[in-house]
């Protein structure tokens, strides 16, 4: 048979491949806006390193506890330093160390208490607020008051760590010029080494020409949340890296636990620091 195309015919041939190039136009144009629309979701996306830091560290899961108790015994030089048992809001505002010896030290802000009889009381408002800092550093360090300035990538144990220099504004806690270098771990996020000064009963340079660095090893999940288990200390320059080890803390029993007006109750006759 011989089949001619007959007018009617050919514009529905037209119609249809008109329809199928709109179409083809259409979906590509829908792939070019997803795509846009992916990059902006992704730069808006895109964390900080205090987002990152704090997001691994799980500091919003962390402040979600009322406080934190651990067991905890510090050694520097071969010697034990301390010994005893911790709890401390984790908004830091609150705080006591039973020690071993049936001692005790307790903070409330910036006020420190201390048993009469505490061997050393000279340490006491050091102790009170330096461990806790440590334990709680990841979740402190974007606190109102601190400045923080990238360092871009160091080097230090065969690893190019993402660095961070952490200074405070004047007349921020009780050593304000004190500050920090710390080095969270490329993949995970995680603080692995803080590089130091301790400016408490020395002057600046005196603390400046002392530096050392404290490493956080030994993450275990508390609640999901990861808590190190192990620290260790160093003597440290920012430009030579670690040096030899010269103290360590090791931690036990780390639970988030409930407080109430008792807890951090102040005991009749305690000493004001």
């Amino acid at each position: 048979m011989n089949f001619r195309f007959r007018p009617a015919f050919l514009g529905v041939l037209t119609f249809v491949f008109l329809c199928n190039c709109n179409d083809a136009k259409s979906s590509k144009q829908v792939e070019e806006e997803s795509n846009i629309t992916k990059e902006q979701t992704e730069v808006k996306e895109e964390l900080t390193w205090l987002e990152q830091t704090e997001k691994a560290h799980k500091k919003s899961e962390l402040l979600s506890h009322d406080a934190i108790a651990l067991d905890m015994v510090i050694n520097f030089g071969g010697n034990e330093r301390l010994n005893g048992r911790m709890t401390f809001l984790t908004n830091s505002t609150k705080g006591k160390i039973e020690l071993k010896d049936g001692t005790a030290i307790y903070f409330d802000g910036a006020k420190v208490f201390h048993s009469p009889d505490l061997k050393n009381e000279k340490a006491a408002r050091f102790d009170a607020y330096t461990w806790m800092y440590f334990l709680l550093f990841p979740s402190k360090i974007g606190d109102d008051g601190t400045v923080l300035k990238d360092l871009g990538q160091l080097q230090m144990n065969d690893v190019a760590y993402n660095a961070q220099h952490l200074s405070f504004k004047g007349d921020i806690g009780d050593a304000p010029d004190d500050w920090y270098v710390i080095y969270s771990h490329p993949e995970t996020n995680l603080i692995d080494y803080a590089g130091y000064i301790v400016t408490a009963n020395k002057s600046l340079e005196a603390a400046e020409a002392d530096p050392h660095a404290i490493g956080y090893e030994d993450y275990k999940s508390i609640d999901g949340i990861p808590v190190p288990h192990s620290w260790k200390y160093y003597e440290w320059t920012k430009e030579k890296g670690l040096g030899k080890e010269i103290g360590f803390a090791n931690l036990s029993n780390v639970e988030f636990v409930d407080v109430d007006a008792s807890t951090f109750a102040i005991p009749e006759g305690f000493v004001e620091k």
